[in-house]
């Protein structure tokens, strides 16, 4: 009887390997970009998409967080506009 047990190690080794040089591909400004973004909703309270198009329209989601705050609510006031709206 044949194991799988050799065959999943070097699947798993290779995904290891893929996930590393996709680190490596981004540059130090994307990831910079990245972590900004992720600050940024954290900061709006970690919403949901329908709470996006609640405030923002239908295009909230794919909307960037400058294009939200020149749309009139940045994240740090994100909450109240939700409360605003009939959002929880």
């Amino acid at each position: 009887m044949k194991t799988m047990k050799g065959k999943t190690a070097k699947r798993a080794k290779k995904e290891r390997k893929t996930a590393k040089q996709a680190h490596a591909v981004r540059s130090k400004t994307a990831r910079a970009h990245i972590a900004e973004g992720t600050r940024l909703f954290a900061l709006a309270g970690r919403s949901t998409k329908s709470q996006f198009i609640k405030v923002y329209r239908p295009q909230g989601p794919k909307m960037t967080w400058e294009q939200r705050a020149k749309a009139g609510v940045d994240a740090k006031h994100f909450q109240s506009a939700l409360a605003a709206k009939g959002g929880a």
